[in-house]
């Protein structure tokens, strides 16, 4: 399975339960856009999408699960796969690759990241190990963890965010540091982006706001419209 991803474009198909896209079918239609655009595999989240995913494609299928509404203080709190029971849930909806926070902090209700690992591996799924910066990602493989992604670049309080785009920089040194693949996951808006990535030794490449986002699209095209009108 990660020999299937290798060199690949995923593309994270989701959405929130409060936005428009988030209905069955429509995530159901993005799947199936991205998949006929090239998509090497797909990353979603719940039990819901991991089946149907499953059910239309034969391409890696990378599981999640996220709380349905995002709290306040997202930065300090782990809610990516946070515990053994949505490791099982996945598992069970039949997720290829499953894709937890694999930071240091403290997880909710006494699960560690030992436990999550070894549960995927029983089950003979493939870990993924969500981090953010190279400590993390060093204390992740030493776990055990199959792969390594940079989802969490920027998005916790360990590691602050540098700029609007990829961090290369934790790719490059994880790349260096670490014999398990890495993953770019994270800000990737440019084709450019993914041709860097891959020279810098990227396993692959998860892009997802830039193509199944529309409202955050829609937001940077308006942004740079109202700088341009300002200045």
């Amino acid at each position: 399975m990660i020999n299937r991803l290798k060199n690949k474009v995923v593309v994270s198909v989701q959405a929130m339960p409060s936005e428009p896209l988030y209905l069955e079918k429509c995530m159901a239609a993005m799947m199936k856009s991205v998949v006929k655009g090239g998509a090497g595999g797909l990353r979603v989240a719940g039990v819901r999408d991991v089946k149907n995913a499953k059910q239309l494609f034969d391409i890696p299928v990378i599981g999640i699960t996220k709380p349905e509404v995002i709290p306040p203080n997202w930065q300090e709190i782990v809610y990516i796969t946070p515990e053994l029971k949505d490791v099982i849930a996945l598992v069970e909806a039949g997720a290829d690759i499953i894709a937890f926070d694999g930071t240091q902090r403290k997880r909710p209700n006494g699960a560690t990241l030992g436990e999550i690992i070894k549960y995927i591996k029983i089950n003979k799924r493939v870990s993924m190990a969500d981090i953010s910066t190279v400590e993390e990602g060093l204390k992740a493989a030493e776990a055990g963890a199959d792969m390594l992604s940079t989802t969490l670049s920027g998005y916790t309080l360990e590691s602050p965010l540098k700029n609007d785009g990829p961090d290369f920089e934790l790719l490059e040194e994880l790349v260096k540091k670490v014999e398990v693949p890495v993953v770019l996951e994270g800000r990737i808006w440019e084709p450019e982006e993914v041709d860097r990535a891959f020279e810098l030794g990227a396993h692959c490449v998860v892009i997802g706001s830039a193509i199944t986002r529309p409202q955050l699209i829609t937001k940077r095209f308006v942004q740079r419209k109202n700088k341009r009108i300002k200045s």
